[in-house]
């Protein structure tokens, strides 16, 4: 691990929800039950096993350099699709959270968003990295300029 995500160790799990929006609620409506989801896990549950995470909204756009499958323009799930992205210290304390009052409410009306029904898997982290400094990027140029054929 690099320290990209502080405080979450190897032990740790990463649970990703992903949701598609029914055609009648809006970005607006899933920004505001996940904002208070979120706000509740990180007051209830920051000192019983959560560490962070994030909610990334697909923006349409398809990598025609990063892709292998066809040269898509768009995609089709442009603001409908959205990943809940958690980091845990364990599964157990992530599975906790999920019994309490307080979670348990507010999970249910951001599931009410979703068509798709909701299957949140759980991951183990594997590799994460932040991007150099300037100045480390500089050396680690030089460092492979170096040493690349050494080995």
């Amino acid at each position: 691990m690099s320290g990209f995500i502080p405080g979450f160790n190897d032990d740790g799990v990463v649970t990703i929800n992903r949701v598609l929006l029914k055609p009648e609620y809006s970005v607006d409506d899933l920004e505001e039950r996940v904002a208070l989801l979120c706000e509740n896990v990180k007051t209830y549950h920051s000192d019983t096993g959560f560490v962070g995470g994030f909610v990334a909204l697909n923006t349409g756009m398809i990598s025609n350099e990063g892709s292998t499958v066809g040269q898509a323009v768009e995609s089709p799930l442009k603001e409908r699709e959205a990943l809940i992205v958690t980091f845990w210290r364990s599964f157990a304390e992530h599975e906790a959270s999920h019994r309490s009052a307080t979670v348990q409410p507010l999970f249910r009306q951001v599931l009410e968003l979703c068509e798709n029904g909701n299957e949140e898997i759980a991951y183990r982290m594997l590799w994460s990295g932040k991007a150099y400094a300037p100045d480390e990027a500089r050396a680690a140029r030089a460092a492979k300029a170096e040493y690349a054929g050494a080995a």
